[in-house]
């Protein structure tokens, strides 16, 4: 099987997935958003993504990522997410090569991005990383202080916070995990009308993120498979 058949059965399983999940949630498949993870996998696994139609890509360091979009630049409609843990001496790069930051957990790394996007001349599409059970050490911004960091966001006028994002920990169920996310999220936009997105799910749990209203799943392992490129 070549690698692009490969892809192509694994795509058309995981759509078949997201599409009975939203079927058995009453929702539409159109509300969720497949972003693909392609974190330590090549450029050329993104082009043959790209030509079986996805559109929306994630990365997690900024390094690998800037020298891959430098190498798919002729992609044209394709988008890229930043979703690991960023430090703020990375906002610059990374706004370089950014369409949307979903890991924004702190105001001073909000501070650090919006000075960037306004140092560039444009303003970035943000998510805020919600941390459910409140231990930072994984990334996250605490229940109790997302407010105070959305309105961080809000007032820099660089930044458009676009919703929450989170990874269910591993000591919560992960439907619990979704259900708090989802409840954070409708709290946001009473402030935020911009902040309608939903950021939850993965490979393993798609389904119940679906199920408590994500808008968008964050899927590596189902996609790619399990095998990683050897990094230097």
């Amino acid at each position: 099987m070549s690698r692009r058949d490969e892809l192509a059965a694994n795509l058309a399983e995981v759509e078949e997935r997201i599409a009975k999940a939203c079927e058995a949630a009453g929702r539409d498949r159109s509300e969720v958003m497949l972003l693909a993870v392609t974190k330590t996998w090549p450029a050329s696994d993104v082009e043959l993504l790209y030509e079986l139609g996805l559109r929306n890509f994630a990365e997690n360091r900024d390094q690998e990522a800037s020298a891959k979009v430098r190498q798919l630049r002729h992609l044209e409609g394709a988008r890229w997410h930043m979703v690991g843990r960023l430090q703020r001496n990375k906002a610059k790069s990374v706004v370089e090569w950014a369409d949307q930051v979903d890991s924004v957990d702190s105001v001073r790394l909000a501070e650090a991005l919006a000075r960037a996007a306004h140092a560039k001349g444009t303003k970035l599409d943000v998510l805020l990383q919600v941390s459910i059970d409140g231990d930072t050490s994984r990334g996250g911004c605490p229940i109790p202080d997302v407010g105070e960091l959305a309105g961080a966001i809000t007032r820099s006028g660089d930044l458009i916070l676009r919703g929450a994002m989170t990874v269910a920990p591993l000591t919560m169920k992960p439907s619990q995990a979704f259900e708090a996310l989802a409840s954070v999220v409708s709290g946001l936009r009473d402030d935020h009308p911009t902040a309608t997105g939903v950021s939850a799910g993965m490979s393993g749990d798609l389904e119940d993120a679906i199920s408590h209203g994500s808008t968008c799943v964050r899927v590596g392992t189902a996609l790619l498979g399990s095998r990683r490129l050897t990094l230097p």
